[in-house]
């Protein structure tokens, strides 16, 4: 790879994006130590920037500084794993209950948009899973709520380390599709208290198919 060329935004935040999509795909592995001195060759880069953007990593739960050890890739647990769904199933289904009653008809709109391009995506696993976090994230922009915001998409990057598990698993793809029609169709009949309800079944259930 080619030395990174400085864009308007700090070297450092370029770098952790990078690692952040090798973390995602699985190049980089939970568990993995991250070796700073081959990275920093291959980005054309010297280890300074490179550990300011592990620090960033770090700050975000993607990976964890060992004492003399160095950085390594989180690997997450049962127990975190848990905790992680039960904060987004709060956090969601509450952003949830302020869409039913307040979004405008366009805003539900995009929703419904989102939802019907994630059932044409069904056979994609990829794109499934991108479609599926613009819509709860565009749930959430709807909702307006930036300290929730802020707390959702850091979760969502933990929740990352293992996203393929349980989509994967047999029938989950099909599962998931229908609680997100239960979730819209609450939505649409502006029902706050079912919409919470919705969201929260598509947690409890994504969390099951994740163990």
């Amino acid at each position: 790879m080619s030395a990174l060329t400085l864009t308007p935004r700090a070297l450092y935040e370029e770098v952790a994006e990078l690692l952040r999509q090798r973390i995602f795909s699985n190049q980089l592995a939970p568990g993995s130590w991250i070796d700073e001195l081959k990275l920093a060759e291959e980005y054309g880069i010297s280890r300074t920037p490179l550990r300011e953007a592990l620090k960033v990593l770090a700050s975000e739960g993607l990976v964890t500084m060992k004492v003399r050890r160095g950085a390594y890739v989180t690997e997450i647990n049962a127990k975190d794993q848990r905790d992680v769904y039960h904060l987004l199933s709060l956090l969601e289904a509450d952003a949830a209950s302020v869409v039913a009653a307040s979004a405008s008809a366009e805003q539900l709109q995009d929703l419904q948009s989102l939802h019907q391009a994630l059932v044409a995506a069904v056979a994609d696993t990829d794109e499934f899973f991108e479609l599926n976090e613009r819509f709860h994230m565009r749930l959430l922009e709807i909702a307006d709520n930036r300290w929730r915001d802020q707390l959702v998409a850091d979760l969502r990057k933990v929740m990352k380390l293992n996203r393929h598990h349980s989509l994967l698993k047999s029938g989950r793809v099909a599962e998931s599709l229908r609680e997100h029609q239960a979730l819209m169709d609450a939505l649409l009949a502006r029902d706050p208290a079912l919409s919470a309800q919705r969201m929260r079944e598509h947690f409890a259930n994504g969390l099951e198919a994740a163990r």
